[in-house]
C-alpha cells in the first residue's frame, strides 16, 4: 500500500514523450532507405489489454480490503508487489505507447503508400492498448493508496 502518489501522470506523459521522440527519429531514419516500419501485431495489442486487467485484477483485493469490503485478512507484502506492479504498468505502457506512436508518426508522414495504411490503424489500436495499461496501472495504484492520517484521526 502506497502513502505517496506513486508514479505521477506527468512522469507517465514524460516517458512516452521521451521515448516516442526517440522512436520517431529512429524509424525516421530507418524508412529513409526505403524501408516500410515494420507490420506490427495483434498480438501486441492483446497482451497490452491482458496486462491491465491482470493489473486490475490484482489490485481489486487490496482496493476492498483498504475500503473495509473484504473480510479477508491482506498480506502487507502482496499488497505492496501490487503496488509494485501497478507502477510498473504506468511507466511499460507509458514506453509501449511511445514507441508505437513514434512508428504510427512515420507510418502517417507518408499515407501514399497503401501498406501504410493497414499499419496506420494497427499502430494507432496500439497506442489506445498501451494507454489503456498506463490507466489501469494509474487506477491500481490509487486503489492501493493509503491516504495519510489527519489530525482528528489522532484524537480518536
Amino acid at each position: 500500500m502506497v502513502s505517496g502518489p506513486g508514479v505521477r501522470p506527468r512522469v507517465a506523459l514524460l516517458v512516452a514523450l521521451v521515448v516516442g521522440g526517440a522512436s520517431w527519429v529512429l524509424w525516421h531514419f530507418v524508412t529513409r532507405g526505403g524501408t516500410l516500419v515494420p507490420r506490427p501485431s495483434w498480438l501486441a495489442a492483446i497482451l497490452l489489454v491482458a496486462m491491465a486487467a491482470f493489473v486490475a485484477g490484482f489490485a481489486w483485493p487490496v482496493r476492498a480490503y483498504l475500503r473495509g469490503t473484504s473480510t479477508r485478512r491482506l498480506d502487507p507484502l502482496r499488497a505492496a508487489r501490487v503496488v509494485v506492479l501497478a507502477q510498473a504498468a504506468v511507466l511499460t505502457g507509458s514506453a509501449a505507447a511511445g514507441w508505437y506512436a513514434g512508428q504510427l508518426a512515420v507510418a502517417l508522414s507518408d499515407t501514399s503508400l497503401v501498406a501504410n495504411h493497414d499499419r496506420s490503424w494497427r499502430l494507432a489500436v496500439l497506442v489506445a492498448s498501451a494507454v489503456v495499461l498506463v490507466g489501469a496501472g494509474l487506477v491500481a495504484q490509487r486503489w492501493c493508496r493509503v491516504d495519510p492520517p489527519t489530525d482528528d484521526d489522532s484524537n480518536v
